[in-house]
Parts: C-alpha cells; sequence; structure tokens
C-alpha cells in the first residue's frame, strides 16, 4: 500500500483520470500550436530566407538534435526512477538521484558544446556547403549547441514534472514559448534581419523559458532540494543499470528520425535539404498529432507486468493497436491523398520534388504509430534488451540503404531507406515478440485491433480520392477536403469499427473526465 502523501512535501494529491485528461488536452494544444506555427512560418521563413540559407538552417539543426544521445539515457532513466521513489514516498532517494544526475548532466553539457566547436570548425569539410555559407552555420551551431549545452541541468526539472504526472505546468509553459519565438521569428525577418540574428534571438527567448520549467518542478514537488553536497556514486550506479539500455535505444532513434538530412547534406546539397525537410515537417505533426496515447499507456504496462497481469497486457496490446490505428491512419492515408495539392498551395510548385518523400515519410509513422503498443510491450515487460538489439540493427540498415538508394533514386531513395528497414523489423521482429510475451497469437491483433480500424481509412482515402478538386482551391480547400474526410472516418470507426461494449466503455469514460462532479454525486 502506498504510504500517505504530505502535500507540503509531494504536492497537492489529484484524480487520475483528471489528471491523464489535462496533460493529454494540453499536450494535444501544445502539439497543435506548434504544429501550425510551424506550418505556417515554413513558407515564410523560406521566402525570406531562400531555400539554401533555410536548408542551411535545417541542416545545422538535424546535427544539433544528434547531441540529445548525449544523455546516456540517463534523461528516460530519471523519470523512471522518480515516478518510482514518489511512489515509495522516500524524498532522500530521490534528492540524492535528482542531484546526482543534475551534476552529470552539467557535465555532459560541457562535452555537449566541446563537441560542437570541433563541429564548427570543420564543418566545411563534412558536409557540402557553399562557401559563401561557412561562417552563417558554424555560427548557427555554435549558438543552438550552447542552448543544449544550458538545457542539460535544466532537464532534470522536466523529469520532475514528468515523473510527478503533472506535464500539463510544462505545456502551458511550451504553448507561451511558441508563441513568443514565433512573433520574434516573423519580426526579425519582415524587417531584413539574418539567419545568425534569428536563431540567437529565438534560442535566447528559449533559454529564458527554461526557468519557468524550474519553477514547475518545485511546484509539482515542493520537497525537491538540488545540492551538490547530495551526489551519490551509488546512485549514479543505480541509475547507470537501465540508462544504457535507454542510451542505446535514443541513439537508434535519433539515427532512425534525423539521419535524412545529414545524408542528404553529405551527398547532395543543402536545397535539397531543404526540399526534404517539407516532407519531414508534414511527418514530425503526424508523428505528433498521433504518438501521444502510448505515452500515457507506458506507466500501465510497467505496472501489469510488474503484477504479471497478462490479461491487461493483452487489453494494452489489443486496445492500443486499435486505438493508435484509429489515430495514425486518418491522418497519415489522408496526407497521403492529399500531399500533392497540399504542399503546392503550402510552399509552391516548385517544391514538386518533396511531394513523393513526403508520401513514404506518412507510411513510416503509420507503421510506427500504429504498432507502438508493441514497443512498450517490449520496453515495458522486460524485453528492452531484444528492442535495443532490432532498433539498432534498423537504425543501422536505415543509413547504409539511404546511401546506397540516393544516387540511383534521389530524396525517394531516402525516404524508402526508412520505410524498409522499419517494415521488416516491425513485422518480422518486435510484433510477433509482443504477441508472444502477452500469449497472444499474432492473428488476434491482426483481426481485432488492425483491421477494424484500417478499413474505414481506406472508404475514406476512396472518398478523397473521388472528391480531390471539386471543392475551393488553395490550402483553405484541401484543409477542409481533409478534414471532411476525417469526419467519414470517425462516422465509420465509432459506428462500426468499435463494438457496442466498446462504444459503452469509452463513452463512460468520456463522461467521467468531462462531468466529474456529476458522476461523483451518482456514486453517492
Amino acid at each position: 500500500m502506498k504510504p500517505p502523501a504530505d502535500p507540503q512535501v509531494w504536492g497537492p494529491s489529484q484524480r487520475p483520470l483528471q489528471l491523464i485528461a489535462r496533460n493529454v488536452s494540453t499536450r494535444y494544444l501544445a502539439i497543435f500550436i506548434d504544429s501550425a506555427l510551424g506550418l505556417a512560418l515554413l513558407p515564410f521563413n523560406i521566402g525570406h530566407l531562400g531555400a539554401a540559407a533555410y536548408g542551411l538552417w535545417a541542416l545545422t539543426t538535424s546535427v544539433t538534435w544528434f547531441f540529445g544521445v548525449l544523455d546516456l539515457g540517463y534523461g528516460g532513466a530519471l523519470v523512471k526512477f522518480i515516478a518510482q521513489y514518489r511512489a515509495l514516498r522516500d524524498r532522500g532517494a530521490l534528492n540524492e538521484i535528482v542531484s546526482t544526475i543534475a551534476l552529470v548532466f552539467a557535465g555532459l553539457g560541457a562535452v555537449c558544446f566541446g563537441v560542437a566547436a570541433v563541429l564548427a570548425w570543420r564543418i566545411e569539410s563534412l558536409f557540402n556547403i557553399d562557401p559563401a555559407q561557412v561562417r552563417t552555420a558554424q555560427s548557427v551551431l555554435l549558438i543552438v549547441a550552447a542552448y543544449l549545452a544550458v538545457r542539460f541541468p535544466f532537464a532534470i526539472f522536466g523529469a520532475i514534472v514528468y515523473g510527478f504526472q503533472r506535464y500539463y505546468l510544462n505545456n502551458l509553459v511550451s504553448i507561451t514559448t511558441s508563441l513568443i519565438v514565433a512573433g520574434v521569428n516573423v519580426a526579425l525577418l519582415a524587417n531584413g534581419y539574418s539567419l545568425v540574428t534569428l536563431v540567437a534571438a529565438t534560442t535566447t527567448v528559449r533559454v529564458l523559458s527554461l526557468g519557468l520549467f524550474m519553477l514547475n518542478a518545485y511546484r509539482a514537488f515542493p520537497g525537491l532540494r538540488v545540492r551538490p553536497s547530495l551526489f551519490r556514486r551509488t546512485r549514479l550506479q543505480e541509475v547507470t543499470a537501465f540508462s544504457v539500455y535507454m542510451f542505446v535505444l535514443d541513439l537508434a532513434a535519433k539515427v532512425n528520425y534525423s539521419s535524412d538530412s545529414v545524408v542528404i547534406g553529405a551527398m547532395l546539397n543543402t536545397t535539397a535539404v531543404a526540399t526534404y525537410a517539407i516532407g519531414l515537417r508534414l511527418s514530425q505533426v503526424a508523428q505528433k498529432l498521433t504518438s501521444q496515447l502510448n505515452d500515457a499507456l507506458f506507466p500501465n504496462v510497467v505496472d501489469s507486468s510488474a503484477m504479471r497481469r497478462q490479461d491487461r497486457l493483452q487489453l494494452i496490446l489489443l486496445q492500443g493497436t486499435k486505438l493508435s490505428t484509429a489515430l495514425a491512419a486518418p491522418v497519415c492515408l489522408g496526407l497521403v491523398v492529399v500531399a500533392d495539392p497540399l504542399i503546392h498551395s503550402w510552399v509552391g510548385r516548385h517544391f514538386d520534388a518533396s511531394v513523393l518523400p513526403t508520401q513514404v515519410l506518412l507510411l513510416v509513422v503509420l507503421l510506427r504509430v500504429s504498432t507502438a503498443s508493441a514497443n512498450l510491450i517490449l520496453k515495458g515487460a522486460g524485453q528492452h534488451k531484444l528492442l535495443t538489439y532490432t532498433n539498432v540493427t534498423t537504425a543501422i540498415v536505415n543509413v547504409l540503404l539511404s546511401i546506397v538508394l540516393i544516387r540511383p533514386f534521389g530524396l525517394v531513395g531516402v525516404a524508402l531507406g526508412t520505410l524498409i528497414p522499419v517494415t521488416l523489423a516491425t513485422v518480422f521482429v518486435i510484433y510477433p515478440v509482443a504477441c508472444r510475451e502477452v500469449g497472444l497469437s499474432i492473428g488476434r491483433p491482426l483481426t481485432r485491433g488492425i483491421l477494424p480500424a484500417l478499413w474505414p481509412a481506406l472508404i475514406m482515402v476512396a472518398l478523397l480520392r473521388l472528391t480531390q478538386g471539386l471543392g475551393p482551391a488553395g490550402l483553405a480547400g484541401v484543409l477542409v477536403h481533409l478534414a471532411a474526410g476525417g469526419l467519414v472516418y470517425l462516422g465509420l470507426f465509432v459506428g462500426l469499427g468499435l463494438g457496442t461494449e466498446e462504444r459503452r466503455f469509452y463513452w463512460m469514460k468520456l463522461r467521467s473526465i468531462l462531468f466529474p462532479r456529476r458522476q461523483a454525486a451518482a456514486a453517492v
């Protein structure tokens, strides 16, 4: 039984269902605002900076994304141990772990900047950059790296908020920061400022926002104490034993998500990077919009595995697969259908070469999100080593295939270099092993999870194809057309894809979130 919580130390208690709803709803609001701003600013930035300069920005940003793996997996492991010692109400152990990792992160931040300085020094020999762009590339890389170096030690505060399941607080900060950054972006470029000035100004805003994340951590956990004197070698060993696998998983994910731009920058040019960035941005938006459910399911997987509740693990795999597919299929397949007119009306016909890579990358997102519950089962139920080996192999094959296919197929070959290994790993390793782990045949999740959520999307795709070009032209017309297809999918899935008991179950949960007082009164 969980020890009683002192609100002066552990913060105020909240009802779990309302807390989840607040976390998820504000997360989706943050994603929507960030995605809308990103999609709106992309053509504006390209128009004011030019394709070459924007491609340079995208290239340097993709390089710095790899610095995220320098946390050596401690970021993900920290959340796990914060949640664990919070459940045990062990304030001393929690503060020792946080203080220990804070010192580690401070050192890693310094290493991060040192690596960036070396890359900046030799950047013209690493990428196919115009000599006139070298100084700009060096400045942008160093500015972004400086921010990452500062953000490293502040990451402990984000982990506190996440481990205490209060990340709606950080979601609100993220929304405010995104709006301010967007305003600064527009104001500077509209007045003719350079890329370096733009990156410096927006990075300053992001650095200042870190102070708000720190305040949120103390609000979530009033008993938080971060002191160098609380460093413990035994705590470092405790966290490291788990973080090493998280590190390898993070590294593989970074390679899978960020290597394409690096390969293109090394073998083609920054204009090609800008063209490919269109598809990356759309696929990233689709991924963010459809993958939030899986973050919420992970603690349930860990709890169910610890309690040896195989029935609950089966339910998570079946319902998680169905709901994840129901989120991803209409978004990804709908965007595949309207990719051509969407890109033309969004950034112009001079980016025609981005249409096919975009469609391939959207299929990658559909596959990843639809099968994400299997990944959660492997990570949370003791198969994290197998998942690590599989993801590392997938990342290596991704890079090698992209290098091989870029010459004969161009940007489409790079996208195929991602799709092929992800498909093979998912179909032949991850999903079969997850099914075996929970005691299900692979056919059951297929027939009860994927197919009920997929067939309405196929009907939606057919209707979108038949009605394409009938509505108003322009970006607004494309989005209205896509939204109409989404409504068709929603009606088919809720009305026919879900069974009667499933509809009743989800309706009751929705009512308890929307009308908590009414539900409490009824219970009395």
